[in-house]
């Protein structure tokens, strides 16, 4: 099983007409949602509201068949991302607070943070825990920032973007994986080479394995001594959100069904070929993402019948 800790939250979003629409959403959930649907074991972490909407994140989750531990949010009501799209990006006005109280963690073969949970004070801490209590149990740890260039992160001086990187150094030092896309790399580095920024994250001391997004134009991934880089598919897109949720997902699913999270599997992919195969299989979830409006990730029935060989 993987578990998945973070942020749910409800999308505000224009609909095909132009009026506000509400759909469930959060990096995290979408990530767990995405696993189910590809049919990974999947259980999310979370703090869950006592309103309406509330019981529109449960309804969701539980149609998707995510197992959740949902604690109680201090306050009632669910937190909301305001989704505006600019040239096909997504841009979030965020109002979320994240308190998330201790949690011992499941019984799984892998954990995945990421996104606004690993930078909210109270609940990171929280979060921090559960990465110490998987090092401790040696059970493998995914990490996707998701830099949100107008969440709290990241009004940002100079100062604050040394802080925040330093933030993201010392969670993916603990990290088994890393993804980071290139917009991740210019919001913190900007100007930099992503190709350099990515390489350095190899030096943690549990990171076997690095990925970097760029959007329609693929994804490479860095390992001790071997790089692979794919490119993207041609899809019709109707927008960008949750794609990078779905690439991340199918990274982890693939890991998952390919034993290569056990002490007795092969391991993380660490030649081109295994690397390729891999990329190539989280691109595809990706691109189906980009086809859909809002973060509508495939079922395993939507892919080819060989995904993800």
């Amino acid at each position: 099983m993987i578990v998945v800790v973070g942020e749910s939250l409800i999308d505000l979003a224009p609909g095909p007409d132009g009026r506000p629409t509400e759909s469930v959403g959060g990096s995290p959930l979408n990530v767990a949602v995405a696993l189910a649907r590809l049919e990974a074991n999947t259980m999310l972490i979370t703090e869950i509201g006592s309103d309406e909407r509330a019981d529109q994140v449960v309804a969701y989750l539980r149609a998707n068949e995510v197992e959740f531990i949902g604690a109680p949010a201090p306050e009632a009501r669910t937190p909301t991302a305001t989704v505006h799209v600019d040239a096909g990006d997504p841009v979030y006005d965020l109002d979320l607070r994240w308190h998330l109280p201790h949690q011992e963690l499941p019984h799984c073969d892998a954990l995945h943070i990421g996104s606004l949970a690993t930078v909210l004070e109270p609940g990171r801490d929280s979060v921090l825990d559960l990465v110490e209590q998987a090092w401790a149990l040696d059970v493998f740890v995914s990490y996707d920032p998701n830099v949100r260039a107008n969440g709290p992160h990241f009004w940002l001086t100079d100062h604050d973007h040394d802080q925040a990187w330093g933030d993201i150094e010392s969670l993916a030092d603990r990290a088994n994986l890393v993804k980071v896309s290139e917009q991740d790399i210019e919001l913190l580095h900007p100007g930099a080479d992503p190709d350099s920024v990515a390489r350095s994250l190899l030096t943690g001391d549990r990171t076997e394995l690095v990925i970097l997004t760029r959007g329609a134009r693929g994804a490479t991934a860095y390992a001790e001594g071997v790089e692979a880089a794919v490119p993207g598919i041609e899809v019709e897109v109707v927008d960008t959100v949750g794609a990078g949720d779905a690439f991340m997902a199918a990274v982890l699913a693939v890991l998952l069904e390919t034993d290569a999270f056990g002490n007795y599997g092969p391991g993380l992919p660490a030649d081109t070929a295994r690397l390729e195969s891999l990329l190539t299989a989280a691109v595809e979830v990706a691109g189906f993402s980009c086809a859909q409006r809002g973060a509508g990730s495939p079922r395993r029935a939507d892919l080819r019948a060989d995904w993800p060989e």
